[in-house]
This record gives C-alpha cells, sequence and structure tokens, in this order.
C-alpha cells in the first residue's frame, strides 16, 4: 500500500503525461521523449517545492524555473495547466499559430513560463543570473532550472556552472535529466560527458544523484539544496530517468525524441496511461 501522498503525485504524474501525448499528438510534432522522462520532476517539484502562484504568476516574490532544455515544453506546459495557470483544453492548442503554447516555452505568451528558452546552455545562464539577482537584492528567492544530458555538451553550461560556483548561488538548484539519449543517438556515444558528478564537484558544485522517477528519492534531492542554502555553493542534482517513461514503446527509444505519436500510438499510450491509474488508484 502507498501513501495518499505518493498516490496524489503518482496521480498526478498520470495526468502530466497523458497531456504531453496528446498535446503532441494534436500539434502532430514535439518532443514527447523527454517530457515524459522529466514528467516526475515537475510533479515533485510544482507540488511540492517551488512558491509559485497560479493567481498571480508575476509575483516578484516568487521562485523561479527556467526549462533550459525548452523542447521538452509539452511536459511543462502540461504541468501549469494542471496547477491552474492556464485551461488544460489549451493544451491541445499546442504548436498551433496564435497559441500561447508555442514549441519553446515564450515568457512573453504563457502565464508561469519565466523565461523563453530554447538554444541549449541559455536556459541555466539565465538562471543563474536571476539567482545572483536575487542575491543582489537580498531576496528569499530560489531559481529552479532542468537542463537535458545532451544539452550539457554545450560549452555554455559550464560557463554558467562557473559563474554560478564564483558568486556563491546557493539559491540556485540545477537538475540534469539523464536519460541517456539525446536527438543523434545515446549521449555516450555521440559528445560523452560523463563523469557529470566529478566535473560538476570541480566547478565547485555540490551534487546529490538519484532516481528521477522515484519520489522519496526526488524529496531527498530537493531535501539536500535546501541544506545547502548558506554552503555558497549552487546545487546539482543528476537524474536519472528514462526516456519516453510511461509509455511502453517510447521507453528508451532515441526515435521519440521529436516526433508526435499518430492516432493509433495516442490511443495506445492513453490505455496503458490509464491502466497504469488504475492499479495507482487500487494500491
Amino acid at each position: 500500500m502507498i501513501s495518499n501522498d505518493k498516490k496524489e503525485l503518482s496521480l498526478f504524474a498520470i495526468k502530466v503525461r497523458e497531456g504531453i501525448v496528446k498535446s503532441t499528438a494534436a500539434a502532430g510534432s514535439g518532443h514527447p521523449g523527454g517530457s515524459l522522462s522529466s514528467a516526475d520532476y515537475f510533479t515533485y517539484l510544482y507540488n511540492k517545492v517551488i512558491r509559485v502562484n497560479p493567481e498571480n504568476p508575476a509575483d516578484p516574490a516568487r521562485d523561479r524555473f527556467v526549462l533550459s532544455k525548452g523542447h521538452v515544453a509539452p511536459g511543462l506546459y502540461a504541468t501549469l495547466a494542471l496547477k491552474g495557470f492556464f485551461p488544460v483544453d489549451e493544451l491541445l492548442t499546442l504548436r498551433k499559430i496564435g497559441s500561447r503554447l508555442q514549441g519553446h516555452p515564450n515568457m512573453n505568451l504563457t502565464p508561469g513560463v519565466d523565461m523563453s528558452t530554447g538554444s541549449l546552455g541559455q536556459g541555466i545562464s539565465v538562471a543563474a543570473g536571476m539567482a545572483k539577482g536575487a542575491k543582489y537584492l537580498n531576496k528569499d528567492i530560489n531559481v529552479y532550472t532542468l537542463l537535458g544530458d545532451g544539452e550539457v555538451a554545450e560549452g555554455q553550461v559550464w560557463e554558467a556552472t562557473m559563474f554560478a560556483a564564483h558568486y556563491k548561488l546557493d539559491n540556485l538548484c540545477i537538475t540534469v535529466d539523464v536519460n541517456g539519449l539525446q536527438i543523434d543517438g545515446r549521449t555516450a556515444d555521440v559528445m560523452n560527458t560523463a563523469p557529470l558528478d566529478k566535473k560538476f564537484e570541480a566547478f565547485g558544485c555540490r551534487v546529490i544523484e538519484i532516481d528521477g522517477h522515484d519520489f522519496d528519492e526526488l524529496e531527498r534531492a530537493f531535501d539536500f539544496f535546501k541544506a545547502g542554502k548558506g554552503s555558497a555553493q549552487p546545487t546539482v542534482i543528476l537524474m536519472k530517468t528514462t526516456k519516453g517513461k510511461g509509455i511502453s514503446f517510447m521507453e528508451d527509444q532515441v526515435g521519440w525524441h521529436g516526433k508526435a505519436p499518430n492516432q493509433e500510438q495516442l490511443e495506445q499510450a492513453l490505455a496503458e496511461l490509464k491502466e497504469a491509474q488504475k492499479k495507482i488508484e487500487e494500491a
């Protein structure tokens, strides 16, 4: 038997995954693979960690989130919709002309989006700048950012990390979705960035490695971040995940990096999620 709290998180994550596959299918394009691998992270962050208010998304005292791997916007959008930033039905307008939900996040259009991202490496740089600004203004604001493990091959990521360590940004929480795949294949083959733990440590960060699909592990990681406030070091969470998590035919398949499901595949995906939901509800 699972706790009610974990059951609620698990059911929320199912809804996030539903939103991902429905929105990308409706668009006929998008990036479901990395969105699905990040769904549990989004679920935990927005239900348990980040201080934001959908009734006042521009509150200057809010925490900030920057989706550095901006192509997994479908996962962020589904989460924001479920938290009440905009109607869930709007997810079906993904990538449509005139929609607030473009293929990459746009801070000028979408409630709850703090930074326009898409060019890999730039998001973490902006997040570090936000964290530095909060420090400069003596504001109790935490900044969270999510990167892909393919993105970490960008040199700008390491410049930003060096900046964050130099300016002692212990209010910055960097998470890397280590799903092992990127658009051209396995990250180990395209550009092997291992060992990430030792590299981030060498750049002056506190590092923790977790299972990114385990809510207890996510809790442990964010507790580690909170415990590091006052350490004068940024925190890095290396989150081991499975690309396409939750949809059997998408799991660990590089072809689902940037391809939308067709109607038959959508129906299969939704059936699998419904079955997963039933098991959680009965547990």
